[in-house]
């Protein structure tokens, strides 16, 4: 038995298994145990930039938040407490607050009230 275990690590490890349903790519663990994408604060240089953008979506304006050197949780956190301060919905999709509607000047100036350095981007 010890053979194959040692034969699938060697195969790059964990291949499938139902007791834990769902695993981690990156690090082997149980989706719900899993500790590498949690408490990472992404690389940058830490000011939030907030842009306008409407390419890519039906003509719909969306207002983007991204470079907040805040970890996933407190970044989810953050994104609620925006969509609350202008009043509309909005999503957090891969560490970019969108929300929806033209609201640069607004976020900026919350943002800047919540302790981040933040500007304006783009045109």
């Amino acid at each position: 038995m010890a053979k194959k275990a040692s034969s699938l690590s060697a195969l790059g490890g964990l291949v499938y298994s139902t007791d834990a349903g769902r695993h981690c790519p990156d690090c082997g663990q149980p989706v719900a145990q899993c500790v590498c994408k949690q408490n990472t604060i992404p690389a940058g240089d830490g000011i939030a930039r907030v842009r306008r953008e409407t390419k890519g979506r039906g003509g719909k304006t969306v207002t983007t938040v991204t470079g907040v050197p805040l970890a996933e949780a407190e970044l989810k956190e953050l994104a609620s407490a925006l969509k609350r301060r202008c009043g509309t919905g909005g999503a957090l999709k891969d560490g970019v607050i969108e929300i929806q509607g033209e609201h640069v000047e607004l976020l900026v100036e919350e943002l800047g009230k919540r302790g981040f350095k933040a500007k304006k981007s783009g045109g």
